[in-house]
């Protein structure tokens, strides 16, 4: 009889794709000077009674990877709300850690999870410039300053070096998951932290999220069936509008970059 005077339950939702990075003047992607307001404004409203944050991310930078996910954790601690993350195509690498700030993670069955490692990838033209007779001057001060250039060949001390930094990355990534999942993951089946990607399904197996489900079924479960989902999105310019990818081509195009750049940073 009174169910219309109770107050319903407002959730804030923000919404995080594509490449996490600098990822072109036109093109979606995640950084977090781009993202750093509207993840405050989540916050800082006062009636929600938690914050949902749906991504769909192979991964990027590493370090807009941490600040993003340090800040969300942040905001969470100020403001005292629970963080719900919602996994949609992928959440993988980089995208990974940012989820690994939610207090619960979810996915379709089909979403890819993981990826919870390091890559590096370049090319080498030595023997290319030799043949068609050019010839590759470097100048520098500093020895080390050429490490890796693709027009030389490998150095195995550079290639240690470079191993060296990776281990680095790769330990602060594994630090983020195991702080985040702690006793829910299941290291018994598989090596959690080899790079290896699963699907939503195999990835609930191994608590690398906390189950299946999109962000809408899952907050109907948790705030009841008139819960109000408040969505804080960027505003696009108009001319980012008319720029932005609308056809097929364009978003094949953009998926063949993002992978590109996802190699070029690390995760």
């Amino acid at each position: 009889m009174f169910s219309f005077l109770k107050k319903k339950k407002i959730i804030s939702h923000i919404k995080l794709n594509g490449v996490i990075g600098n990822a072109g003047k036109f093109k979606q992607g995640i950084d977090f000077a781009g993202q750093e307001e509207i993840i405050k404004k989540a916050f800082s409203l006062k009636k929600a009674a938690a914050v949902a944050i749906s991504i769909n991310s192979p991964g990027g930078s590493p370090v807009q990877s941490h600040l993003i996910y340090s800040f969300i954790r942040q905001q969470a601690k100020k403001s005292n709300k629970k963080v719900i993350f919602f996994a949609e195509d992928v959440a993988a690498s980089g995208g990974y850690l940012i989820s690994c700030a939610g207090d619960e993670i979810y996915a379709n069955s089909s979403s890819i999870i993981g990826s919870i490692g390091v890559i590096y990838s370049s090319f080498g033209f030595t023997e290319l410039i030799k043949k068609i007779g050019v010839e590759r001057r470097v100048h520098t001060a500093g020895k080390n300053k050429s490490t890796l250039d693709p027009f030389m060949e490998e150095k195995e001390e550079d290639i240690q070096r470079l191993k060296n930094i990776q281990l680095d990355l790769h330990q602060d990534f594994i630090n983020v998951v195991e702080k985040s999942r702690g006793a829910k993951l299941n290291k018994t089946e598989v090596e959690l932290f080899s790079g290896e990607f699963w699907s939503g399904s195999r990835a609930k197996k191994l608590g690398l999220i906390d189950g299946i489900g999109d962000a809408h079924e899952i907050l109907k479960e948790k705030f009841g069936e008139d819960v109000v989902i408040k969505k804080f999105e960027k505003t696009k310019g108009w001319l980012s509008q008319k720029l932005s990818s609308s056809n097929h081509i364009d978003q094949f195009a953009n998926i063949l970059d993002e992978r590109s750049i996802w190699q070029r940073y690390g995760f």
